[in-house]
């Protein structure tokens, strides 16, 4: 009987995480001081996303990804601070038309120190080190197919030059496993190093995808995080057939997860929910395993307040570094100007970056 109890008790603890608990994360992400745009496009005709932010050495660094109106290309850009940044070049470019991701190259770095509070050093792999990207060959925005590439560099990791890439996508939504939320789009990824997880699998990658099976118009853009897992970087298995982390409508997408203790904390963006159709924001969730999530249901960490994020306020990165937490998401206006910002713990001033034209 004590052996049974012990058993549910376990069962328990893997599935849910208590109401405390969640409250206690919140409360040490929380970040209601909002600096501003630490970087803006200089011109209308791009838009900046997807803020990944580690350390090396000294300084901080930001892989980003610009749109110009043809495709997704990656960026660097390099801080001392965390607030002030400047961009140092590209990763990844527009290639040969003929590549199966001639004109979209979205990265996101791969195997981040996830210990909250901890070194936010990138390690390696194979002695590469490697980042995983939304590829595809159709110009636009998000056009065509989109799929999960990976690309990688025995180079410096803090210098721009041209990360190779596997000559194939990893993940499609043409795969022969491809589950029913997935079998439109893929977008973006995140690589953890999870030793001991429930999959089996030491490499994880939550990624948000759309799709349906129903026929259903609408349904068919509501993106869903699902899991995929690998033993090497290169070869990828799906796990599971449902969503890891979804909502009745809308987006559910771009997961970024660290280490809390005993918790794994899913930052992640909602977008066009029921009852807030027009808004884009940022949440949390949080697991034992890595594979069920408990989902916040308090305030939003971050939502549209001010002048340059009036529009979306969405897509997470979190730092904490010397007592501080800063929190980078993308500011987008009503002019569709779109940046990338950051709020913090403690107030830090204001920040002197705006939008062209502001």
């Amino acid at each position: 009987m004590v052996f049974l109890g012990l058993c549910c008790s376990l069962f328990i603890r893997a599935q849910e995480v208590s109401k405390e608990q969640m409250q206690a994360v919140y409360e040490e992400v929380k970040t209601p001081h909002k600096y501003g745009l630490v970087l803006a496009p200089a011109t209308d005709s791009l838009k900046l996303d997807c803020p990944t932010v580690f350390r090396k050495g000294r300084n901080w660094y930001m892989t980003y990804i610009q749109f110009n109106g043809s495709g997704y290309e990656t960026w660097l850009a390099k801080s001392k601070n965390l607030l002030e940044w400047k961009t140092l070049g590209r990763l990844m470019r527009f290639s040969d038309t003929t590549d199966w991701d001639a004109w979209q190259k979205a990265g996101y770095l791969a195997l981040q120190d996830t210990k909250w509070g901890g070194s936010y050093k990138i390690r390696k792999e194979a002695g590469k080190y490697w980042m995983t990207y939304i590829g595809g060959k159709d110009k636009g925005y998000e056009a065509g197919d989109l799929s999960v590439g990976v690309a990688f560099t025995t180079g410096s990791l803090t210098k721009p030059h041209e990360w190779k890439r596997l000559p194939k996508p990893v993940l499609t939504s043409h795969d022969t496993d491809t589950r029913w939320w997935e079998n439109r789009k893929i977008y973006k990824s995140s690589v953890v190093y999870m030793p001991g997880n429930g999959t089996g699998y030491p490499y994880l990658m939550y990624y948000n995808a759309n799709g349906d099976t129903t026929g259903n118009k609408q349904l068919r853009w509501f993106e869903r995080i699902g899991m995929a897992g690998s033993y090497d970087m290169q070869t990828w298995q799906r796990f599971g057939k449902e969503p890891v982390m979804m909502h009745s409508r809308g987006i559910t997408g771009d997961a970024v997860i660290q280490r809390m203790d005993s918790l794994w904390v899913m930052f992640y963006f909602g977008a066009f929910w029921e009852g807030r159709e027009q808004e884009a924001f940022n949440r949390f969730a949080c697991s034992y395993d890595g594979i069920t999530w408990t989902d916040w249901t308090g305030e939003d960490l971050i939502k549209s307040t001010e002048p340059y994020d009036e529009k979306y306020a969405h897509k997470s990165y979190l730092v904490k570094y010397k007592g501080v937490v800063y929190h980078f998401y993308n500011a987008v206006n009503k002019k569709d100007q779109r940046g990338i910002a950051v709020a913090t713990s403690k107030p830090l001033g204001k920040s002197r970056v705006n939008f062209p034209g502001n």
